[in-house]
């Protein structure tokens, strides 16, 4: 008994030691809320503590990210997503206790969202083709499925989903094999195309922890989405990445250049991580609806990247993972009454006018369904007006809303810039200020 206590007291000792230190100011900068949090480094922690951001939904703004003798410490930028500092006390407070908690040593494992015990969670890959949204709905709703929360990406021809499903006729989570076997084959087959080599995956499982957006480029890395079809039209505006080296620190460095966007430095450094690299040293500042990052990265084995095609393979994925969540479409948001069926019948609409969903956000919460839906036409170009007049007209004008061609990016020079961060990284006011850099491990 007194060496469970003794146990008990050392952790507790060792976590209130490597707790993170979280400080935030909102008089530093004149237009932006500033979030310090020192932690101890290891892998992973620079992940927890975006997410943490992410999750509360703010806008990153500007990011300093360094690591010296076992300590990693972080500067952030942030706004609300109106662009306005945050004010509201009560929300700094759960600023702070959220990455006080969540970004802690030894606390619970890093980038959770916990599913209700009701539900029974479906993960989809396959090929991504025009309708595959809306036969999957029916398939569900056929087999009496209610569809209560999902996300669903498509990227390069590929398409992932995260579907929480209850039994219609329960409200329940589906425990029944031979259903569950049944609703797997079903969705299998709607998912198979004989023209791709790649076969598709579905997986039903009882609820766990996961974190939706961290999944999908999990589940879109796995399915590569990174590899670009034969046919794929190259002729929007794609994010610039490098990967070169930094022989003189045993760096390698990434750079990427895209158009700004929310959550674009957790969708990169969410790939990083998942692909098994420890970041020391980081730059993001986003402005003017551009955005450009800067890491200074090592495999987890302590070595930079050896070869080109490991380079290549990095340059492709970070490229991946800054498109899969772009907006390049018209948005839809439907807020109505929930009923069974619902979403197999909005999906079909949308698939008879000609409209491919390349993004979609399902919720539905005390009888109310709030669908967000990210739309083209078959041939991925935006969508006409008198076919966004005929869904009003069908679905009902006042169901759902277009909320603007977001299709309409600006453009971004393409040049490669010089490196931004050693470049200038002892005269850095954000470092220096926090008294950050002292040596370079």
């Amino acid at each position: 008994m007194a060496d469970r206590d003794d146990d008990d007291a050392y952790a507790k000792l060792v976590r209130r030691i490597n707790s993170p230190r979280v400080v935030i100011q909102n008089d530093a900068f004149k237009h932006a809320t500033v979030i310090q949090v020192d932690t101890v480094y290891r892998q992973g922690t620079l992940l927890e503590v975006v997410q943490v951001l992410t999750d509360l939904n703010l806008i990153i703004t500007k990011a300093n990210m360094s690591s010296d003798g076992g300590w990693f410490m972080n500067v952030f930028h942030v706004t609300d997503d109106g662009g306005n500092k945050i004010r509201d006390e009560g929300i700094l407070n759960c600023i702070k206790k959220a990455l006080e908690t969540d970004a802690s040593y030894m606390v619970k494992p890093m980038g959770k969202m916990l599913l209700s015990k009701e539900h029974t969670l479906i993960e989809l890959t396959g090929t991504d083709r025009p309708g595959l949204l809306s036969e999957v709905c029916a398939v569900l709703t056929d087999l009496s499925c209610s569809v209560v929360n999902a996300e669903i990406w498509a990227h390069n021809a590929r398409a992932a989903a995260v579907i929480q499903i209850t039994d219609q006729s329960t409200g329940t989570a589906i425990e029944d094999p031979m259903q569950l076997s049944l609703i797997q084959d079903l969705l299998y087959n709607v998912l198979k195309d004989l023209g791709d080599h790649r076969a598709p995956t579905v997986s039903i499982s009882s609820p766990e922890q996961i974190h939706t957006g961290r999944r999908l480029h999990q589940m879109m890395f796995a399915a590569r989405d990174f590899e670009r079809p034969v046919s794929e039209n190259d002729n929007g505006v794609r994010p610039y990445v490098t990967v070169s080296d930094c022989p003189d620190r045993d760096y390698t460095v990434v750079t990427a250049r895209s158009i700004d966007r929310p959550k674009l430095l957790f969708d990169t450094v969410c790939t990083l991580t998942d692909m098994q690299y420890l970041v020391f040293h980081g730059t993001a500042i986003a402005d003017r609806d551009e955005a450009y990052q800067e890491y200074y990265i090592r495999h987890v084995d302590g070595f930079p990247m050896s070869s080109e095609a490991e380079k290549q393979r990095v340059m492709e994925c970070i490229q991946a993972a800054m498109e899969r969540r772009a907006s390049e479409g018209l948005q839809l948001e439907l807020f109505t009454d929930d009923h069974f069926g619902l979403l197999s019948d909005i999906t079909r609409t949308l698939r008879e006018n000609g409209l491919c969903a390349k993004r979609a956000e399902i919720s539905t919460k005390n009888g109310k369904a709030k669908h967000n839906f990210i739309v083209t036409d078959v041939s991925g170009s935006p969508v006409e007006p008198k076919t966004i007049y005929l869904v009003r007209q069908q679905i009902g004008q006042s169901v759902i809303q277009v909320k603007g061609n977001l299709s309409m990016s600006p453009k971004f020079s393409q040049q490669t810039p010089g490196s931004f961060l050693f470049g200038s990284f002892f005269k850095c006011p954000s470092f220096q200020n926090f008294g950050l850099i002292k040596s370079l491990s």
